[in-house]
């Protein structure tokens, strides 16, 4: 019997502590890597594919985000990619933002981690 192909999922986040927790919590679902900045960013998007992305604002580097968003967006081979924005940014005009730059789904920190799992799952799949 053939096994279930894993999702691969990308989390994309400067505090070393949050990678650490998502990538514990996330794992027992998906293959995940960890990036904390837009040139790890765009290392791993080259390398490998990705059934989604969990993408913080604030990062290490010369992009935020939001920038690397519309990059992945523009880009015929991962424009399909879905993308949630987790942020601490909560202001009407952030979210505006992300979604302008093209996240699918848009959640404020602090975060219900189950739901965010949630989200994660019910995204991949329907990708």
């Amino acid at each position: 019997m053939k096994r279930k192909m894993e999702k691969k999922l990308l989390i994309v986040e400067d505090d070393i502590n949050t990678q650490q927790i998502y990538k514990k919590l996330f794992s027992q679902k998906f293959k995940v890597d960890v990036c904390d900045s837009d040139t790890e960013f765009y290392k791993k998007i080259k390398k490998t594919k990705y059934h989604i992305i969990l993408m913080d604002i604030s990062l290490r580097g010369m992009k935020d985000g939001l920038e690397l968003t519309q990059d992945l967006k523009k880009n015929p081979a991962t424009a399909h990619i879905p993308v949630i924005c987790l942020t601490a940014h909560a202001f009407p005009k952030d979210r505006e933002n992300a979604f302008n730059a093209g996240v699918n789904h848009f959640l404020t920190k602090p975060v219900d981690t189950l739901q965010l799992f949630n989200l994660l799952v019910e995204t991949a799949e329907a990708n």
